[in-house]
């Protein structure tokens, strides 16, 4: 692991507190820190960021939420686990649960990122909450990562499923697309099977300039959810 800066003493005092209303405990509270500085400091000074704390606590998210998923749900089958998976672990889950946690009250930002509003956007506050999943694992391993995931994790599956959020990718993939690329998903029907009684309809989508599916249904909506389904996840790459 990387050398960790070492932090001021009333920082260390507001991680303190901080600390104790999450309901977590570090050792190293400069590897906590670290968790919650943007990179958008290193582009004024000269000191690390959670680029790669973020990186790694994504991997840990990932592997607690599909075991959750597969241990809680046995009767989904991997395509459904994994459309679950893809709104639970997105950014905006994530940027919700982080605000949850008071986490934009505690992030260290850049001059430039402070006076753009850096603290509620939802990309800045995801990827802190994954850099500080990173900064748990690393400091008291993955037993300690697991408990501060699974709690947060199972409420948002829960969530998902009453709501059937699930389902609704097209919308999801909507707000992707606009947040993203400033742009709208276009869907093309490629072809469509079958009697009158037993139609199959064939719909791709596209985004960004990038074609995913075809993907199939017993109706062009349905289809069309398929489609952004697979398109939602690959954007996500989770």
């Amino acid at each position: 692991m990387s050398a960790v800066p070492s932090i001021a003493a009333d920082r260390k005092a507001e991680l303190r507190v901080f600390s104790k209303s999450v309901g977590i405990r570090f050792k190293s509270p400069g590897l906590l820190n670290l968790s919650l500085t943007h990179r958008s400091v290193s582009n004024e000074v000269s000191t690390p960021n959670n680029e790669r704390l973020e990186f790694l606590g994504d991997a840990i998210l990932g592997a607690v939420t599909a075991s959750i998923l597969y241990q809680n749900l046995g009767e989904k089958n991997e395509g459904e686990l994994a459309k679950i998976k893809s709104v639970v672990v997105s950014e905006d889950t994530l940027a919700g649960i982080a605000l949850e946690l008071s986490l934009d009250k505690v992030l260290v930002l850049g001059k430039g990122e402070e006076l753009t509003g850096g603290r509620t956007k939802k990309a800045i506050l995801a990827d802190a909450l994954e850099a500080l999943i990173g900064a748990l694992y690393l400091d008291g391993g993955f037993g300690a990562a697991f408990g501060f995931v699974a709690p947060r994790v199972e409420s948002e599956i829960t969530r998902v499923l009453e709501q059937g959020r699930s389902s609704d990718y097209k919308s999801l993939l909507q707000e992707l697309c606009q947040r993203r690329y400033k742009n709208c998903p276009r869907y093309t029907l490629i072809k469509r099977t079958g009697p009158e009684h037993d139609r199959r309809f064939w719909i791709e989508v596209s985004v960004n300039g990038t074609s995913y599916g075809p993907c199939t249904g017993r109706s062009k909506k349905s289809a069309e959810q398929e489609a952004a389904a697979l398109a939602f996840a690959a954007i996500n790459g989770r």
